[in-house]
């Protein structure tokens, strides 16, 4: 029986909302990071930043960063490559994890790892579960299976 927990897909259907909600969050939080260092600090100072945090390869680091953040923000948002997103910014913020944020303790006010580490987990879950139904992922999905 399909209820509002049980849709005939078996999985919850708030699961997808939950999917939703921290999709758009995500890529809002992403997108925002990703504008700041294009628009207000530049690409040079994104990577005279990053080198003065000892970033390998600062202005690489720093394009791929800005990059991954702005583009894969937004297809966040939309619900498209998802996992694929998920994790090219999953690694983006592991590598600011560990060349940057923990050696300065939780606190995000401190430079520390709590944002880093709050991202890396949502976008775990994005990278394993997907985007959920209400995203262009599905969407796609839906119109190949309609086609086949």
């Amino acid at each position: 029986m399909r209820t509002l927990l049980r849709p005939a897909t078996g999985r919850p259907a708030l699961t997808d909302i939950a999917l939703l909600i921290t999709r758009v969050a995500l890529g809002v939080i992403l997108v925002a990071h990703g504008w700041q260092k294009y628009h207000e600090w530049t690409i040079a100072g994104t990577a005279g930043a990053f080198e003065g945090m000892g970033i390998p390869a600062p202005t690489a680091a720093a394009v791929f960063a800005t990059i991954v953040e702005m583009v894969g923000g937004t297809l966040l948002i939309l619900g498209l490559l998802t996992p694929v997103v998920a994790v090219l910014n999953g690694l983006n913020l592991l590598g600011a994890l560990v060349l940057v944020h923990i050696s300065n303790g939780v606190f995000v006010g401190e430079n520390g790892f709590e944002l880093v580490l709050a991202l890396i987990a949502g976008l775990l879950v994005l990278a394993i579960h997907g985007g959920g139904k209400y995203g262009l992922d599905a969407l796609i999905v839906r119109k190949k299976a309609a086609l086949a």
